[in-house]
């Protein structure tokens, strides 16, 4: 019987690969969207091409609304019947220093990034019982830069909440996070924004998603990892060159 896994954020960007990665690995896939609807079905259609034994569904559901949030993995479960590995990829990222920070901006960022992964971590647990869960986090939990206030914070709370439930959930669910540094430039920024980035890190390079990629299937290769965070960051986590 094949696995199923379900990440949110599917659509684009890291979380397509790591969609696309899982399919040719035999897994059957929750694709989780928000509002990019015709990415996600274009990824369901070439999925399904490519592994057409296996099964790609696409569930929609907004990460800022915590009742919707609540139907996400009940819904999953539905559908296939059992799951065996949730992936917290989905994340908003906004800029602000801490003066800056909005009561709109803090609440979106801790909703997208923390409280909704909470929800989801919380109903994976009660509801699938067994399996492992991965949580995206960020390289910039090791310091404390205030460009991305919110953002920074949200991720340490999830990186705190791994580590919790992954004494809570052992040994039937393991729990783990991946730490990505430079990997993609964001939407709105060029390419060489991120080389700018990657110019002040120990291996001046940026990582692209292989690194990510390997750092899963590390995750999933091991049996005995639980509670941990790796770094695919190219050393940025150490601090920049100077």
């Amino acid at each position: 019987m094949k696995q199923t896994a379900l990440i949110t954020g599917a659509a684009k960007r890291i979380g397509r690969a790591i969609a696309e990665h899982l399919a040719s690995e035999g897994w059957n896939l929750a694709l989780h969207y928000h509002s990019s609807e015709k990415a996600a079905k274009h990824l369901q259609d070439e999925l399904q091409k490519l592994y057409p034994e296996q099964t790609f569904i696409l569930f929609q559901s907004n990460l800022q609304n915590p009742f919707a949030v609540e139907k996400l993995i009940p819904e999953v479960i539905r559908e296939f019947d059992s799951l065996d590995m949730l992936i917290n990829n989905a994340s908003a990222f906004e800029e602000g220093l801490i003066t800056e920070t909005a009561f709109d901006l803090l609440d979106r960022m801790m909703m997208v990034n923390f409280r909704a992964p909470f929800l989801l971590i919380r109903d994976f647990a009660r509801l699938s019982g067994k399996g492992q869960i991965i949580n995206m986090v960020d390289t910039r939990i090791t310091r404390n830069e205030p460009n991305y206030a919110a953002y920074s914070i949200s991720k340490k709370a999830l990186w705190g909440i791994t580590k919790m439930a992954a004494i809570e959930f052992a040994p039937d669910i393991r729990v783990n996070a991946i730490a990505p540094g430079a990997t993609l430039p964001p939407e709105d920024k060029p390419e060489q924004y991120l080389w700018q980035i990657a110019e002040k890190i120990p291996m001046k390079k940026a990582g692209g998603l292989e690194p990510i990629i390997k750092s899963l299937d590390y995750i999933l290769s091991n049996e005995h990892l639980t509670g941990q965070l790796l770094f695919c960051d190219g050393g940025e986590n150490l601090g920049t060159n100077p």
